[in-house]
């Protein structure tokens, strides 16, 4: 028998349950659309989208990144979802941590914002092997994205289950959670014609599957000129004002707003000026869209070896709102706020107007949008402003030159070049996207010098520090064996790098030797010829080894390489490194697209001719022994033969590193500054911060001066040349003692902290 006051604990856990598995964010409302706009709850809407990716973030970081949005006039958060991410192992599922979709959706909900949910599952996104398991490439009989049953039957087991797990959370909008749309496929339309038929018939086949797991929201094709008649097709561009669905049936939707670009190792830092930015978006309201989604609000970080392109660097700032750490940047958040403010007045008669807004010609380049709220729509509850009837105007001077003084019903208004006056009432303007009223700052992450800390181990460590920078004088060392160092294999012929590692690793050893003998040798000194390693086609990255001491190295994608080589009388080892810097994230076919080496590996200038060593036996060795031994975490770490780093070593390459440093007080983010490394990984914790280089962009590409007028393009404002394309990198977490470790590094290093 319970006595009463177990019966108490009982009545309260059942209680607590209740509530958690009723929770509702919204009344449950139901999602449509129609030539205009999309209907929430029998309202049509016009929606301001923030493009967050959960992955690129911390989930501490989650809520008060929502919470930025929202202020800054968000009325919806747009993600991916990362199939990578969620199933690493073919039937074994993650949604933990960074992966936690469910978390990050309920956040969304309980903040009273709206979620775009891209399922793809192909997201693209600068993202490794665009968002694709890399098991997925092994199934026998597959070819992706196209008529082929293999990859059909995977992608629905995969899109089901995730639609499934947002049912049975109860976050689709008719069961009061806050997902008003789906997404299946991802820019398609680019590469269909490169599949001929079955291209066509796996489109059909995509929306059909979809339609038919029940979500009960509509979905979203984007860049699919052919979506069928249930999708809603969509523009990804930089401007998206001329853009009209496939159907009358369906509204015009932005899903990415190109509001920044993303970067390459080696290259300069893409720069979108908000006056453009906000100028794409007005003229996109003006001419009759209605959801518009940045892509991205937040950028966020490519933490561990989730980038992809390949090439592309750990950073994915995006040049967005909200930059990398969560902080907003001005003026690009606050002027795009009042844009969204001045957009949210005009929506009672944005919405009203059934068809297309009144025209009217100003000038030579200029124009005006009237939209006009008369009556009530049949089925359709609108909004009526105060007296019944609305007038809401946009005003645009497209001329990249001069200004313009227009006449507009009576009344004078002049407009700046490239930009767009909106005026809620049809009399005041209350916004013009080339005049920015936000706060205007420069932000940068090199404050200083830091201060020294003689921390030796992580039990002197104070609690707190109470300097603003600090590193260790104190650096540990370890030499990373070159070649063969655990399991391993040999085989004859040369083999693709992925096809070896299945990416659980950068990094695949080919090891060979050969024979060099006294002829050679004479033959060399007689003609002063050298031998040299000839390889067709190479990519990412190698390096060349010759008894133990590093030839050279070769970064490019699918490049020759020719290097000349050091052999000796005898027995010679030869082992090359291949390294994948990301796998490719867009294109057709990318399932075929692999790494390593391609065409034929020769040895050349030897008495007797060339050695082709395509028929050499090889042995393969999977990884960095330091990686298997997991040396960068908290605990195995100390397991490991650590030497003390003199301060004028000579830079070595195949080495880890370690040091330790006071954790700063306080939430602010943090960075670490890694300019003077080589090319390696960083672990902050136990946790991958991602890929550092010290590769640095061209010194010319950047003009001195960066004009918003006309149209824009990736590279058309740049910065940073001449300096390195990513210095300061996202520390994922903050906890005392810190330990900070870097993988294969080839230059000594300094360490910074910026709080």
């Amino acid at each position: 028998m319970l006595s009463s006051q177990a019966v108490l604990r009982c009545l309260v856990l059942a209680w607590t349950l209740h509530l958690a598995f009723s929770l509702e964010f919204f009344k449950p409302f139901n999602v449509s659309y129609d030539h205009r706009a999309l209907v929430i709850d029998g309202k049509r809407r016009m929606l301001i989208s923030a493009g967050i990716h959960y992955p690129r973030s911390t989930p501490e970081m989650w809520s008060d990144l929502i919470v930025k949005s929202k202020e800054g006039g968000a009325d919806v958060i747009q993600t991916y979802v990362f199939w990578n991410g969620h199933e690493p192992i073919r039937g074994q599922y993650n949604f933990e941590g960074r992966y936690d979709l469910v978390k990050f959706v309920k956040l969304i909900g309980s903040s009273g914002l709206y979620l775009h949910l891209r399922i793809g599952p192909y997201a693209c996104a600068e993202w490794n092997f665009g968002g694709f398991p890399v098991w997925l490439r092994d199934l026998p009989g597959i070819e992706f994205r196209t008529n082929n049953s293999v990859f059909k039957d995977e992608m629905q087991r995969f899109v089901k289950k995730i639609v499934d797990l947002m049912k049975q959370e109860m976050l689709l909008s008719w069961q009061g959670g806050p997902i008003i749309m789906m997404q299946i496929e991802n820019e398609y339309g680019n590469i269909e014609g490169s599949y001929g038929e079955g291209g066509k018939e796996y489109v059909k086949w995509a929306a059909s599957m979809a339609l038919g797991l029940g979500a009960g929201v509509p979905w979203v094709m984007c860049r699919q000129n052919d979506a069928p008649e249930t999708m809603i097709d969509s523009c990804n561009a930089f401007y998206c004002d001329g853009f009209r669905p496939n159907s009358y049936k369906k509204p015009a939707l932005w899903t990415e707003d190109w509001n920044g670009w993303y970067t390459s190792w080696g290259e300069k830092l893409p720069h979108r000026p908000v006056e453009d930015n906000a100028f794409a978006i007005a003229r996109f309201f003006q001419r009759g869209g209605s959801f518009h989604n940045y892509y991205m609000y937040f950028g966020g970080t490519n933490f561990g070896r989730s980038s992809g392109g390949p090439f592309d660097i750990t950073s994915y700032d995006y040049d967005a709102p909200i930059d990398e750490y969560g902080l907003i940047t001005q003026p690009k958040w606050g002027h795009l706020k009042d844009l969204h403010a001045a957009i949210k007045l005009c929506e009672p008669a944005l919405v009203a107007v059934d068809d297309s807004p009144q025209y009217m010609w100003l000038g030579p380049n200029q124009e005006a949008h009237v939209y006009r709220q008369h009556a009530h729509h049949e089925g359709l509850n609108l909004s009526q402003s105060g007296n019944g009837i609305g007038c809401s105007a946009f005003l645009a001077n497209i001329d990249w030159h001069w200004s313009a003084t227009v006449t507009f019903l009576g009344r004078q208004y002049t407009l700046p070049p490239w930009s767009v006056s909106i005026l809620p009432d049809c009399r005041n303007t209350a916004y013009n996207t080339a005049k920015v009223g936000a706060q205007i700052s420069i932000k940068t992450l090199d404050f200083g010098f830091p201060l020294s800390s003689n921390i030796k181990e992580p039990k002197e460590f104070l609690p707190h520090s109470e300097v603003p920078f600090a590193i260790s004088e104190n650096w540990k060392a370890l030499k990373e064996p070159v070649g063969a160092w655990g399991d391993n294999f040999t085989v004859q012929g040369i083999w693709e790098h992925l096809n070896v590692t299945k990416d659980t690793s950068d990094y695949l050893w080919y090891i060979t030797r050969i024979h060099i003998s006294d002829d050679d040798i004479s033959h060399w000194e007689e003609t002063e010829v050298s031998p040299s390693l000839n390889i067709d086609r190479m990519r990412d990255v190698v390096r060349i080894f010759i008894n133990g001491q590093l030839a050279g190295s070769a970064v490019g994608s699918w490049v020759r390489v020719v290097q000349p080589v050091h052999l000796l009388r005898g027995d010679n080892e030869i082992a090359l490194l291949s390294e994948t810097v990301g796998l490719q994230n867009y294109g057709a076919f990318i399932e075929k697209d692999g790494a390593g080496f391609g065409g034929k590996i020769r040895l050349t200038g030897l008495k007797n001719g060339d050695i082709d060593l395509l028929t050499s036996f090889w042995t393969y060795q999977v990884g960095l022994k330091g990686e298997f031994m997991r040396i960068y975490g908290l605990d195995e770490n100390e397991q490991a033969d650590w030497m003390d780093l003199a301060l004028d070593a000579t830079p070595s390459t195949l080495t880890w590193y370690k040091t330790y440093f006071d954790a700063p007080k306080g939430v602010d983010p943090v960075s670490l500054n890694l300019d003077s490394m080589g090319k390696g990984e960083a672990w902050v914790n136990g946790h991958s911060i991602g890929r550092f280089w010290s590769l640095v962009a061209p010194k010319n590409g950047c003009p001195s001066t960066c004009d918003y007028r006309g149209t824009f393009y990736d590279m058309k404002c740049a910065t940073n040349c001449g300096k390195p394309t990513q210095s300061w990198h996202a520390k994922e977490e903050t906890a005392v003692p810190s330990m900070f470790q870097m993988q294969f590094s080839e230059t000594h290093a300094e360490l910074s902290l910026r709080l």
